[in-house]
């Protein structure tokens, strides 16, 4: 019998609940960085939507940053988007704010309401994959239903 890992579980579960029924992946290997989940899904490196989760300084709640794979994030471009300065996310405060270890941080299914960006590169292909709440756990989506799962808003990230 098959056990889903109990991070992954409450993707599965927030999916199902929100009328989706994109399933849950466990990879055999982990997906922790963007190659890694390419290489272990057979996908390109643009087509991972990575969590990226910040510290807004002024008012000391998360910011998390849904990006291209391939994208390096342009921190100062994202702290005007957002009105404040953006700070470095320690693995407590990542764990604290989302429920999930870093690497594993799923763009849905947080513990609590987290501001949410998303890159508009991602609108450039047919499906993308995002981190499933482990770091070996994925789901395949579109990046509408990212928008339409998260609530966030399109922006350049670079």
């Amino acid at each position: 019998m098959y056990f889903m890992k109990e991070s992954a579980l409450v993707i599965q579960t927030k999916l199902q609940s929100l009328g989706f029924d994109n399933q849950v992946v466990e990879l055999p290997d982990s997906a922790r960085t963007a190659q890694e989940a390419a290489d272990a899904i057979g996908c390109t490196v643009a087509q991972i939507a990575k969590s990226i989760i910040f510290r807004l300084k002024n008012t000391n709640t998360p910011l998390l940053v849904v990006a291209s794979g391939i994208n390096r994030i342009n921190e100062k471009h994202i702290a005007k988007v957002v009105e404040d300065k953006l700070g470095k996310a320690d693995a407590e405060f990542v764990r604290e704010h989302t429920g999930f270890v870093i690497g594993g941080v799923a763009p849905i299914g947080h513990v609590s309401e987290i501001q949410t960006l998303i890159d508009e590169d991602l609108f450039q292909y047919d499906t993308i994959w995002a981190a499933a709440g482990h770091p070996k756990a994925v789901f395949q989506l579109t990046a509408d239903e990212l928008l339409q799962l998260t609530g966030g808003k399109i922006v350049a990230v670079k």
